[in-house]
């Protein structure tokens, strides 16, 4: 999948003090794009919108 156009954004549950960071792309048509923010030339996952989007809009209880 080329990812070469993706606008990466971190997402709004990242970690500020430089933990659990992920960036989220969806400016591309058709898929969601994750990342690790701390290895951005490493691997990406990739998801269907609508995967994404139940991904996200399940609530999950915090531990």
């Amino acid at each position: 999948m080329d990812l070469t156009r993706a606008a990466w954004r971190k997402s709004s549950r990242s970690n500020q003090n430089g933990g659990a960071c992920v960036e989220v792309a969806d400016n591309l048509p058709g898929v969601v794009a994750v990342r690790d923010s701390k290895d951005p030339t490493g691997p990406a996952l990739t998801f269907t919108p609508a995967s994404w989007h139940a991904f996200v809009t399940t609530h999950h209880p915090t531990r």
